[in-house]
């Protein structure tokens, strides 16, 4: 199926037209057929030799009612653009052309309807005039009466032409409906109506309401009154919707693919009309079938800072105008730069902004996102519009190289600086590293740590590769006479007692440990360095596998002392659990994992 929107100035005939088209009635209202102008959307659609389905979305062309224009052809990705022989070019056809150029619109058909009732040369070359200076640029254009008949069977092959021409849609993508209708049928409940550009929804599908987050299940699924089990875009879709909130939906709410969009209130535009500067601090912004009150902040000539009334779902890329209603025009086109902008603080905050955005391209480029942002998980990227194709450094997380770099100095500059002001704890615990750098997890740090050779990790805490610091006097000789008794008895670590004897306190232990005299296997159980790889060659040669109690004898040790020395071995893969009573050792080889 292929969807198109009209367009044009009131009572140019677009109604008739679709009637004489299709043989269907696009004014849903008795309103509407009486006075005989469109109030409010119309649908209709018909079948084309060689182009299949294709759906018209009528849209009203009184002035007052170009916000109903608005949600009919927001999603709609081509037009046909009605101008009467006998009116020509009208105020409302060029409203509405600005809105199809604001919206980037690049697909349409001119039909110039009404030529029983004047000669169409004239108000065809003015059309056509105007509409190549948009973002249509060439159009075909026909001539018809949809009294006559005349000139029907040309606009059918131009349509057909037209469908051929339209990209093709992604029906793997998020879906994002914007719905136009709301209505509740007795029986089955809420139904919405909307033009799926991209996706495909299903029958059963549950699906987010961006509005607040419900989400709703997908009940009933039909397209041009047809049942279907699915529907992949392009289509027009009519979705019957059960759960939370279902009864309170209306005509700009969306419903989106579950856990894959974000929604904002916040977004930076790149602009496509009046300068910046220019455009009045309130504004409405229409997307989708959404009309939504703005502020506008200025960041330069070209670019902007919205902030939205209630949040949307967004992404990078995406195209919207702003209107103001109060005098009837569209001040400028947008696309969507940042749907996760940073805050502006700072004095001088919005020109640094806008001289960061000139580079943005406003389109999917993962390297530009990194860059500005730094670090971002994937989920989000990919919910910002951005598919992601690095690997992430740690879970979930993506950054930029040169940051990656830049904080891997900063880490090794953190570490040391640490060890250099407290030199008898010179261990900096993993998670102070996490707070100077600004990290959001401690895998980031861990990570980090996997790419710094010259930083080592030891029981929650980093040391840098200076060297190590010297013990203060008082310790030395206490460390001396702990490695005295370690001689004698290598794996018998002394008792606490014999610690406060000696007055060495956890922080004096932690030094000893920075300057390699000690090594600690546990609170406050010290052994002489190189004693895990003494006590790992003693148990290789045990009968494999051994109990704790076997290691215990074998090291001459007790069991204050065996058991961390066994989970310290476990840490680091010299030994492994085979149960929960039994060990075995790893075999030492010339891969240097013990």
């Amino acid at each position: 199926m292929h969807v198109v929107a009209t367009a044009g100035h009131v009572d140019h005939g677009k109604s008739a037209l679709l009637r004489a088209l299709t043989g269907m009635e696009p004014d849903r209202w008795e309103e509407e057929r009486r006075r005989g102008m469109t109030l409010d959307l119309g649908f209709v659609w018909t079948r084309l030799p060689g182009a299949g389905d294709l759906a018209f979305v009528d849209v009203p062309g009184h002035e007052r009612l170009v916000g109903n224009m608005l949600a009919g052809v927001g999603p709609a990705p081509a037009v046909l653009f009605v101008v009467a022989a006998d009116r020509g070019w009208q105020p409302q056809s060029e409203e509405h052309l600005a809105v199809l150029d604001a919206l980037g619109v690049r697909h349409g058909v001119l039909a110039v309807s009404r030529s029983d009732l004047a000669d169409p040369e004239a108000a065809r070359d003015q059309a056509l005039a105007r509409i190549a200076e948009s973002s249509l640029g060439k159009v075909p254009a026909v001539a018809v009466s949809a009294v006559t008949g005349a000139g029907l069977d040309a606009l059918r092959t131009a349509l057909g032409r037209l469908a051929g021409e339209l990209p093709e849609p992604d029906r793997d993508a998020d879906v994002r409906l914007w719905v136009d209708r709301a209505f509740t049928v007795r029986g089955r409940g809420t139904v919405v109506t909307g033009t799926l550009g991209a996706g495909t929804v299903r029958v059963g599908d549950r699906l987010r309401l961006a509005r607040d987050g419900a989400v709703l299940r997908v009940r009933g699924l039909e397209s041009l009154k047809e049942p279907r089990e699915e529907a992949g875009a392009v289509a027009r879709v009519a979705v019957n919707v059960t759960g939370p909130g279902a009864g309170g939906l209306h005509r700009g709410d969306a419903l989106l693919t579950s856990d894959r969009w974000l929604t904002t209130d916040t977004l930076d535009v790149r602009l496509r009309g009046d300068p910046a500067r220019e455009l009045p601090r309130e504004l409405t912004l229409h997307v989708g079938s959404a009309a939504v009150p703005v502020t506008v902040r200025p960041l330069g000539e070209d670019t902007a800072r919205l902030r939205a009334a209630v949040p949307l779902p967004l992404r990078v890329g995406d195209a919207a105008l702003l209107r103001d209603p109060g005098r009837h025009r569209v001040p400028a086109g947008i696309t969507v730069l940042d749907v996760r902008p940073p805050r502006l603080t700072r004095r001088g905050a919005a020109a640094a902004r806008d001289r960061e955005l000139r580079a943005a391209q406003g389109a999917a480029d993962e390297a530009g996102e990194l860059r500005r942002r730094g670090l971002v998980r994937r989920s989000e990227l990919l919910a910002m519009g951005v598919p992601p194709a690095a690997d992430p450094v740690a879970g979930e997380w993506l950054v930029d190289p040169a940051h990656w770099q830049e904080l891997r100095e900063r880490l090794a500059r953190v570490v040391e600086d640490h060890a250099a002001r407290n030199p008898l704890e010179p261990g900096m615990p993993l998670e102070a590293a996490r707070q100077a750098l600004g990290l959001p997890e401690r895998a980031l740090v861990e990570a980090l740590l996997e790419r710094s050779p010259g930083l080592r990790h030891s029981d929650g805490r980093l040391y840098g590769s200076r060297a190590r610091p010297a013990l203060p006097a008082r310790a030395e000789a206490a460390v001396e006479a702990v490695r005295a008794d370690l001689a004698r008895a290598p794996f018998r670590a002394p008792e606490a007692e014999r610690l406060r004897e000696l007055g060495l306190t956890p922080k004096l232990l932690a030094a000893a440990e920075a300057a390699g005299e000690l090594l600690r296997i546990g609170e406050g159980i010290v052994l002489l360095p190189g004693a895990d790889t003494r006590a790992a060659a003693v148990l290789a040669r045990l009968a494999q596998p051994f109990t704790a109690s076997q290691a215990r004898r074998a090291l001459d040790t007790t069991r204050r002392v065996v058991i961390p020395l066994l989970e310290y071995l476990d840490e680091h893969g010299r030994t492994v659990r085979v149960d929960g009573a039994l060990r075995r050792c790893r075999a030492m080889g010339g891969s240097g994992d013990g």
